[in-house]
This record gives structure tokens, sequence and C-alpha cells, in this order.
């Protein structure tokens, strides 16, 4: 049986956040933007076995994500390019997904999910540069 992702994640802290960003190519003003609006992200995560639903609230945007592991699915990449992805169990607590552009080149990204105890570190990662936030606060969701 998987282990439980549900419920609602609070940002406990963030590093390399402007790095990854760099790395990707985004210029420094949307980055100063981002960087603001990433600070205190609101993260909801539903679970139903390996059946996930991930939604991201900032001040800026609003992210959903729905899929199962193992099963390719669209989402956008940190900085909002068109990607297909697939995501896979690394380990008993650890959920691995490879980001793939769709109509563009540019670099292959990562990014996984991994329970702590009560914590949840997600890591963002493009060649080789990791951002590492880790949620606390989780709340178990009802309904």
């Amino acid at each position: 049986m998987p282990p439980n992702f549900a419920g609602t994640w609070k940002m406990k802290s963030s590093e390399n956040f402007d790095e990854l960003l760099k790395a990707l190519g985004v210029n420094a003003m949307l980055r100063k933007v981002a960087g603001a609006a990433a600070a205190k992200p609101h993260v909801e995560i539903r679970q139903d076995g390996e059946q996930f639903y991930i939604k991201t609230s900032t001040s800026v945007r609003t992210t959903e994500i729905s899929f199962r592991i193992g099963e390719e699915f669209g989402e956008e990449t940190v900085d909002g390019r068109k990607c297909k992805s697939l995501a896979t169990w690394e380990t008993e607590n650890k959920i691995y997904c490879k980001q793939t552009l769709v109509d563009q080149d540019g670099p292959v990204t990562y990014w996984s999910r991994e329970l702590h105890g009560d914590e949840l570190i997600l890591r963002e990662d493009v060649r080789c540069l990791m951002e590492q936030i880790d949620l606390r606060g989780r709340e178990q969701l009802t309904g």
C-alpha cells in the first residue's frame, strides 16, 4: 500500500529557487516576481492509492495536476513550459517525476516529493541544481 501524501501542506523553508530559475533561463525581473510568489505556497494533495491530485496556489498563479503513478500526463514546468511527465516510485516514500518539453527545446527537468514523518520534501532539479522545500502543517482533508 502506498504512503499517504494527502493533506494541506505549508512552506517551512526553501533553498536555491532563484538558482533553479536562472538555470531555466528565466530573466531577473520574472525571477523576482516568482520568488516572492513562491514564498508562501498553499499545497493541497488528494490521493487514492496511486492516483494523485496536487493543487499549488500562490499569490500569482494556481496550478493543478492529476496523475497516476506509471502513466504519462501533461503539466507545466516551474517556469510555465508545457511538458509530458511520468511519475514513478523511486523509494517507498518518494515519487520521482521526469518532465520532457513538448513543443520546444530546453533542459529536461525533474521533481520529486518525499515523505519524512509529517514533512513533505519537494525537490526540483535541472542540470543537477536542486530546490528543496519542506512543507509542514499537514491537516487531513475531509470529503
